[in-house]
């Protein structure tokens, strides 16, 4: 591969962290969501209930991720949820469904043996699209990002990584 790549990783303190990998990374024209458990940020623990509160808590943690990267959960363009139970994707459809209000993204379901929580009933990444895309890149486009950032986006984004 020829030219440099530029790509954004970024954590916030509002969905829970992982030692090996990032919440989200932003590559050209989408902010590619790694999958989530049904995890309270708070506590780091699995949350009580069923699937219903736990399909809620992946969500939860989802949107706590979209909205600190500046964008709304309209932006997510792509779902994939994985299930222990595959009978159990009605109950996961109705909370699925409160979460987006002016279209549903397109989506990937699939029954999956375990999950890397022994608990946990569900699992759910996701792709937001970014529309404008990250340009090639340069020291002063890079420049023209950080200046356009709201102080409070840019204090969420401490954890960002730049690689150009």
């Amino acid at each position: 591969m020829s030219g440099k790549i530029i790509k954004f990783s970024r954590n916030t303190e509002n969905a829970p962290k992982n030692s090996v990998s990032t919440q989200t990374v932003a590559f050209s024209h989408y902010n590619n969501i790694s999958a989530q458990l049904p995890i309270d940020p708070k506590s780091g623990r699995l949350i009580a209930g069923g699937v219903k509160e736990q399909a809620g808590q992946c969500l939860k943690n989802i949107k706590a991720i979209v909205e600190s990267v500046g964008h709304v959960m309209d932006d997510v363009v792509k779902i994939n949820i994985f299930l222990k139970n595959i009978s159990d994707i009605d109950a996961v459809d109705a909370v699925y469904a409160t979460f987006f209000q002016s279209y549903f993204p397109t989506r990937t379901i699939v029954a999956v043996a375990a999950l890397p929580m022994y608990d946990a009933l569900l699992q759910i990444d996701a792709v937001i699209s970014n529309g404008e895309g990250t340009p090639s890149g340069d020291s002063a486009w890079c420049s023209y990002v950080w200046q356009q950032l709201p102080g409070t986006v840019w204090q969420q984004l401490s954890g960002t990584e730049f690689y150009a």
